[in-house]
């Protein structure tokens, strides 16, 4: 295939190695030939890597399967997901996973992507709902500011929230940054 072909959420086998493009922009600049650049994710070690691909240049795109998955508990030899389909259970390592556990609580459901039958990484959505379990309390008439506190998430994430925000409220919080997005209402 054509770098120019190259999207978010493919996977590319480049040197051997298997990669995960993670974000691309198209780069014309004033002087010489335009290019593609990518950013890439080693699904072996979980490494990010910036590259770029000359306009035109030949890569080769490996086919990942996406699963539904569901996230069932972590022990000590990593995080146990089922399939959803076949309701096989596997178990991937935590280092491959990196901090997605962090956004994951038990029995959510989520995108596995499968390369030649292993689960190789996870997708996880834009933004997930997490409960605050522990934080500072709030000051007494605190309104939306831009002065924020450290919070922990049911999960053990660590984000920033703000000052009206009291244990036992859920939030919305961003996977792709791990910053507070807002309040659950209802929550």
């Amino acid at each position: 295939m054509k770098s120019q072909e190259i999207r978010s959420g493919m996977a590319l086998n480049i040197d051997g190695d298997l990669w995960l493009v993670v974000k691309t922009e198209h780069v014309k600049p004033g002087k010489g030939p335009a290019y593609l650049q990518a950013k890439l994710k080693s699904l072996k070690s979980g490494n990010n890597v910036e590259k770029r691909f000359r306009s035109g240049e030949e890569v080769e795109q490996a086919v990942l399967d996406r699963r539904e998955l569901e996230y069932l508990y972590s022990d000590g030899s990593g995080a146990v997901f089922m399939d959803n389909e076949t309701y096989d259970q596997t178990t991937i390592a935590e280092d491959i996973l990196g901090d997605a556990l962090s956004y994951l609580k038990p029995n959510t459901s989520t995108v596995g992507l499968v390369y030649e039958g292993t689960v190789v990484s996870i997708e996880l959505p834009a933004s997930v709902e997490l409960e605050i379990t522990d934080t500072t309390p709030g000051i007494k008439g605190a309104t939306a500011t831009n002065q924020l506190k450290e919070a922990t998430c049911e999960t053990g994430l660590k984000t920033r929230v703000p000052p009206f925000i009291k244990i036992g409220e859920v939030v919305k919080i961003s996977t792709d940054t791990g910053e507070y997005q807002g309040r659950v209402t209802g929550g």
